[in-house]
């Protein structure tokens, strides 16, 4: 896309492009996350005014949208990338796309799997402790243990594994690992 000359700020709004306060305004990306996305390539560099000022036009607007979008749905930005690259495929194949989503929905189900478990240890923990005037504590023992991942839920623990070590192990063993 060729880029035009450099024109005065006032020039360049009549023009109905955007400097980056008012790309930020209205895409809801932040100045900062702005010119980091430039940086790494996933909004092409923008146009300057005279000044250095960056000006943004409606479809780099849109694709600062389009990135919002994919990091408020949890998507890398390496993922985010190939998303874009995607979209501006015009003969892209959606089943791409739906792989790509659906190993994000893989990854999203596994870390939601983990948090709840992680949940459950919690739980569990703070329902062994008394809460009381006592110095033993259950939380702290079971932070303060160093033993290795391997070992995790053997006998030396307080009655048996915890949840979240359990269902890790459980998960392992469905994955052949």
């Amino acid at each position: 896309m060729p880029r035009m000359p450099r024109p005065e700020l006032a020039d360049a709004r009549q023009q109905g492009l955007h400097n980056i306060g008012e790309a930020a305004r209205q895409s809801g990306v932040s100045a900062k996350m702005i010119r980091h996305y430039e940086s790494i390539g996933l909004i092409p560099p923008p146009n300057r005014t005279f000044a250095g000022y960056r000006l943004y036009n409606d479809a780099d607007l849109h694709r600062l949208g389009f990135i919002r979008r994919a990091r408020g749905l949890g998507f890398s930005i390496r993922q985010i990338e190939a998303l874009l690259g995607l979209w501006d495929d015009r003969s892209r194949a959606s089943a791409e796309v739906k792989r790509l989503a659906q190993s994000h929905v893989d990854e999203l189900a596994e870390k939601i799997a983990e948090m709840q478990a992680m949940q459950r240890t919690l739980q569990d923990l703070a329902h062994r402790c008394h809460g009381d005037d006592r110095p033993d504590c259950p939380i702290l023992e079971d932070l303060a243990k160093t033993a290795p991942a391997d070992t995790a839920g053997e006998d030396d623990a307080p009655d048996g594994p915890l949840p979240f070590e359990a269902d890790r192990e459980k998960r392992r063993a469905g994955r052949g690992r």
